[in-house]
């Protein structure tokens, strides 16, 4: 796999960001946007989106309506829309009285959905009338702060992940305003707040991300247990769950690039490759990063104290052989269709965006016979 093109973009964490139409939005850990568009050899910062009070905690872009929302921690969400060349924020009614976590544009870019710690998601869609951004909310049966969130490719069925250890997929059917989905796996009656699916790993963990296949006839969660489960459903309730246990640090975020490949990404600073040959047998088949972060076995570590001991001095590269040197935050597509995504992003708290090829073929020849690290 070829090496990621890196933007340094910041000094602080960026805890997300979005691409759009030559468009770059993040969040420095502030309460406020940056939006870049790219120049001859880099990304320009073109304006600055403020409005909220508290940390931005989740960014998107609606790129066929050239709109974004922004979420956080104030417990609001703005739609900015441009106008004369200026940024504006549009009013979003989300009431709720816990900060906002997540937020993500349906496929549609009709409406969005907003996560957040009062146990329930916020599904905004815009009024004419009131000329502002109402919201209807899911709430049972979540127990705890909902941490991620993904659309079915229908534009109905929504999947979150929360703090209370579980994967859900909801119906977030809203009349007068959505058609009525063809019948799936999910099922075929779907009024607002059906729950449709949960999913648990039996573990136990953090459920920090979860997405939806290109098909949208799975889901695949990730724990803070360091797995990485995909979930089938069954009309009997009788869910398939097939876990997969890293023996890496847990994951943050993770996306599908096929049916049968995911990224996912977090405390161990490289993306990492999960994939199945037959839909059945899924497994970690290694880190996606060239650099391919080496682990120090015993005899070095005891090297490098004797060393200490001697010299009297600590050993100064503090270094990773990885190409972000903290945790990554977010993995998004940045290139290719939903069925096959041919580059994906990532940001990280080193302050850095990296963009990175995917290619199948060529990873398959990279990663036959290495051993994950």
């Amino acid at each position: 796999m070829s090496n990621p093109v890196t933007y340094q973009l910041a000094n602080t964490p960026i805890t997300a960001h979005a691409f759009g139409d030559n468009k770059l939005v993040i969040c420095p850990n502030t309460n406020e946007a940056k939006l870049y568009e790219q120049g001859a050899s880099n990304w320009d910062l073109k304006a600055t989106l403020q409005g909220h009070d508290k940390v931005i905690t989740s960014i998107d872009i609606a790129p066929n309506t050239n709109r974004i929302v922004t979420c956080s921690q104030d417990r609001n969400a703005y739609v900015w829309t441009q106008e004369g060349g200026v940024w504006k924020p549009g009013l979003v009614l989300l009431r709720i009285n816990r900060a906002a976590t997540f937020v993500r544009w349906s496929p549609n870019e009709d409406k969005f959905a907003v996560a957040s710690g009062a146990r329930c998601i916020a599904v905004c869609y815009f009024e004419e009338d009131n000329d502002w951004w109402a919201s209807k909310h899911l709430k049972k049966p979540i127990r705890s702060t909902v941490l991620s969130i993904d659309w079915h490719p229908n534009n109905v069925l929504l999947a979150a992940g929360s703090a209370d250890m579980k994967a859900r997929v909801f119906s977030s059917f809203i009349k007068g305003l959505d058609k009525k989905p063809a019948p799936s796996v999910w099922g075929d009656k779907l009024p607002f707040n059906t729950v449709c699916a949960e999913f648990s790993d039996g573990r136990g963990g953090w459920v920090h991300s979860v997405a939806f296949s290109p098909s949208g006839d799975a889901v695949a969660f990730a724990g803070h247990d360091s797995t990485v489960n995909v979930a089938y459903p069954s009309a009997d309730g009788n869910h398939t769950v097939l876990t997969v246990q890293a023996s890496t640090l847990p994951f943050r975020s993770l996306i599908w690039a096929n049916e049968r490949q995911i990224v996912a990404a977090g405390f161990d600073c490289a993306p990492m490759l999960v994939e199945t040959t037959d839909g059945q047998d899924w497994h970690l088949s290694g880190s996606l990063d060239v650099g391919r972060k080496k682990v120090s076995t015993t005899a070095s570590v005891l090297s490098r104290f004797k060393s200490m001991d001697s010299r009297g001095q600590a050993d100064q590269d503090t270094d990773l052989s990885t190409t972000h040197q903290n945790t990554i935050i977010e993995v998004r597509p940045y290139a290719g269709s939903r069925d096959n995504i041919t580059q994906f992003s990532t940001c990280a708290l080193d302050g850095k965006v990296a963009i990175w090829q995917f290619d199948p073929s060529q990873l398959a020849t990279e990663l036959a016979g290495l051993k994950l690290h």
